[in-house]
């Protein structure tokens, strides 16, 4: 009996590790190392490598010491949707792909980030085809892929 739980034990640890987040670390760190509390502030902002802590066994770097502090205070406030992929892509195809860090947007409190590259920036898309009828698909779309495979 005690193998079995001791079994049973290990085989839900591996499938809840499993089932782990996948967070765009490009560079990493999350948004590229740039600094997630300045967003809301409506600025892209590359934080210092004095200034870095691991929330959800990812790295973010911060520009102050104030600023890494507002994040310990409240993380989840500033992590960006759909583990920092853009949202534009997670909206139309369900695909996880990079951004460009000083593409974003903050609305109703969350942070998006967007693909900004080779004359396509997904930011413009998202505005001109909605947000509101993006965030849903995204959402819905984000709950299919967020896994690590």
């Amino acid at each position: 009996m005690k193998s079995l739980i001791t079994t049973l034990f290990f085989v839900f640890s591996i499938s809840i590790s499993a089932q782990q987040i996948d967070y765009n670390t490009n560079k990493g760190f999350v948004a590229e190392g740039y600094d997630v509390t300045e967003y809301f502030n409506k600025k892209a902002v590359k934080g210092d490598s004095k200034f870095t802590t691991t929330h959800d066994n990812v790295k973010y770097k911060f520009v102050t010491k104030a600023n890494l502090e507002k994040f310990n205070s409240n993380p989840n406030k500033f992590v960006p949707q759909y583990g920092g992929y853009c949202s534009y892509a997670l909206a139309t195809k369900a695909d996880k792909v990079d951004i460009d860090p000083e593409t974003f947007e903050v609305r109703n409190g969350k942070l998006y980030l967007f693909y900004n590259s080779w004359g396509t920036n997904t930011h413009e898309k998202w505005k001109k085809e909605g947000a509101e009828k993006l965030i849903p698909k995204a959402n819905a779309n984000w709950q299919k892929v967020k896994t690590k495979k």
